[in-house]
C-alpha cells in the first residue's frame, strides 16, 4: 500500500456500492488540475511521467498530415530508443512498478522481458466528449446494485470516481469513435507455438456517442456490435450480434447468433460472463473481449487507488503493415522485442467474486489508464485464488479520431503455456475504418440472417 498515489482518504479503499454525481465545485477540476477526462494533468515527481498537454488530437499532431483514414497508422514515436529492459534477472529493481501478473510471467518464462520506452501521454478525445464528460460529472449515477448507469450521455460518466465499479463503467463507456469496422485475426496458440488463424469482420456502432442523442432515444442501448467469422472455411459464416444495454439492472444485454449450418438466427443468452469467447479455443471468456465487457454484477468492486505501473502503450508497431504474424507470434508469448511498455499512472481496481455466484475467475485486478479509461492489464485468479491468466491491452491513439484503443489484446494462460492474441491487424488490408455509415436498423436479428446467407 506504500506505493499508492494520491488517495484522498481511506474511504476510497472501501467505497460503498452506490455513488452518485460529484458537486459542481469538484467537476470544475476537470480541464484544470485534472485533464478533461479525469487524469492528473501534472507530471509525476521525477518527471518520468510528463504532464498531459493535450495528447495527439489529429494526424497532423502525430506528424502525418497526409494520413488517409483507414490505412495502417504510422508510428509517431518510431525514433524513440528504449530506456531499459526488465528481465527476470533485474526484476527486483523495478518490481514496485510491475503488476503481479507480469511478475508471474517473468517467473514462468525465463526469456520473458519488458522493453521500456519514454512515456508519451498521447491519449486524446474530441472536444465535445470533454464537454459531455464535465456535464456528466454532476448528473451521472449508478443504477441499482451498480449494474448500470443513468444520467450520462456522450462522455465518461465518472471522471472523478469514488468507487471501483465506476472505473469499470468508465472503461465500458469510453469514447471509441461513432462507428468502426475492422478486419482482424485471432490466434489461439498452443504450448508449442502452433496455431490456426481465425479471421473476423467486426463492426461497432456507438449509439451513446451519436450527435443529438438523448437518454430517452437511447432506448437503453449503449452500443451495437457484430462479429462475423470469415476464416477458416470450416468456421466461416457464423455471425454474432450484440445489443449492449446501458442500464443492465433494467435489462441484460441482448445477443443473437446466426449459425450457417442451421441457417437460423437464435437468441444467445450465453454470450456473457465466463462462457467461452467466439472460436477462442477456450482461451478467453465472453467478458474478456475488449479486455472486459458486459455486466459487473457478479463481482464486488474495490477502488484500490492509483499507481505508477509499466504498461503496454503506444503500440503502433503491432499493427504496422510491415509486420508479419510469424514474427510476432512466438511460443508462450508474443515477441517482446516488438512490444512497447511505458510508465503511466493507472487506477487499480480489485473485483472479487460475490458469494453464491460462479465465474471462471474468482478475482480480477484491473489496471486502467488515467488518461483514457482503457484497461491496459488484468490479473485473473482461479477459483483457488492463484494467478491463472494475464491480460494485456496493447493500446495506441487512433489519432484521426482521436481515440485511444487497443490494437492487440492478449490472454496468457500461466497454467499451460498457451495464449490468445486477438485483434491482429498487421497482415489485414486495413486498420480501423471509422467512416462507415450505419444506423440501429442495421443491427437487428433480421439483418443478421441476411448477412449470414449472402
Amino acid at each position: 500500500m506504500k506505493t499508492l498515489i494520491g488517495l484522498a482518504a481511506a474511504g476510497l479503499l472501501f467505497a460503498p456500492a452506490v455513488w452518485g454525481a460529484v458537486s459542481p465545485e469538484e467537476a470544475a477540476r476537470l480541464g484544470a488540475e485534472l485533464t478533461p477526462l479525469g487524469g492528473e494533468t501534472a507530471a509525476n515527481a521525477d518527471g518520468s511521467i510528463p504532464a498531459w498537454t493535450g495528447g495527439l488530437k489529429s494526424a497532423s499532431d502525430a506528424g502525418f498530415p497526409s494520413y488517409h483514414s483507414g490505412d495502417h497508422y504510422p508510428d509517431p514515436y518510431a525514433n524513440d530508443k528504449p530506456l531499459f529492459t526488465i528481465t527476470a534477472a533485474n526484476l527486483g529493481q523495478y518490481a514496485v512498478k510491475v503488476t503481479e501478473g507480469h511478475k508471474a510471467l517473468f517467473k514462468t518464462y525465463p526469456d520473458y522481458k519488458m522493453v521500456v520506452y519514454p512515456t508519451h501521454r498521447s491519449a486524446a478525445a474530441p472536444e465535445r466528449v470533454y464537454e459531455a464528460t464535465k456535464r456528466n460529472a454532476t448528473t451521472a449515477k449508478l443504477a441499482a446494485g451498480g449494474n448500470g448507469v443513468t444520467g450520462a450521455l456522450g462522455g465518461e460518466p465518472f471522471a472523478i470516481p469514488k468507487a471501483g465499479v465506476e472505473v469499470f463503467w468508465n472503461h465500458v463507456m469510453r469514447y471509441r469513435g461513432l462507428a468502426a469496422a475492422v478486419q482482424i485475426g485471432q490466434a489461439p496458440l498452443s504450448a508449442n507455438g502452433s496455431y490456426t488463424l481465425v479471421k473476423f469482420k467486426e463492426e461497432f456502432y456507438f449509439q451513446y456517442y451519436q450527435p443529438g442523442m438523448t437518454e430517452a432515444a437511447l432506448n437503453n442501448i449503449l452500443l451495437y456490435f457484430t462479429q462475423e467469422t470469415t476464416a477458416p472455411a470450416r468456421l466461416a459464416g457464423e455471425v454474432l450480434l450484440v445489443q449492449e444495454t446501458l442500464d443492465q439492472a433494467k435489462e441484460a444485454r441482448r445477443a443473437w447468433v446466426y449459425n450457417p449450418g442451421q441457417r437460423r438466427v437464435r437468441r444467445a443468452p450465453n454470450v456473457a460472463f465466463d462462457n467461452p469467447g467466439t472460436n477462442s479455443d477456450n482461451l478467453r471468456t465472453s467478458d474478456q473481449l475488449d479486455i472486459y465487457n458486459g455486466s459487473p454484477e457478479r463481482y464486488d468492486w474495490k477502488l484500490v487507488g492509483k499507481k505508477e505501473i509499466y504498461v503496454p502503450y503506444n503500440a503502433y508497431r503491432l499493427q504496422s503493415e510491415t509486420l508479419k504474424y510469424a514474427d510476432l507470434l512466438h511460443k508462450n508469448h508474443i515477441n517482446q522485442d516488438l512490444a512497447r511498455y511505458e510508465l503511466h499512472r493507472v487506477w487499480v481496481v480489485d473485483a472479487t467474486l460475490k458469494r453464491g455466484v460462479s465465474h471462471l475467475y474468482s478475482r480480477r485486478t484491473l489496471y486502467v489508464d488515467e488518461d483514457s479509461w482503457q484497461i491496459l492489464a488484468v490479473d485473473c485468479y482461479d477459483t483457488r485464488g492463484q494467478l491463472y491468466r494475464v491480460q494485456e491491452g496493447h493500446a495506441m491513439n487512433y489519432y484521426d479520431q482521436p481515440t485511444l484503443w487497443t490494437d492487440l489484446e492478449l490472454v496468457m494462460d500461466l497454467s499451460n503455456g498457451r495464449y490468445l492474441a486477438l485483434g491482429l491487424q498487421s497482415e489485414e488490408p486495413k486498420s480501423y475504418d471509422f467512416s462507415m455509415k450505419r444506423t440501429p436498423a442495421d443491427y437487428q436479428p433480421s439483418v443478421l440472417e441476411r448477412r449470414g446467407i449472402r
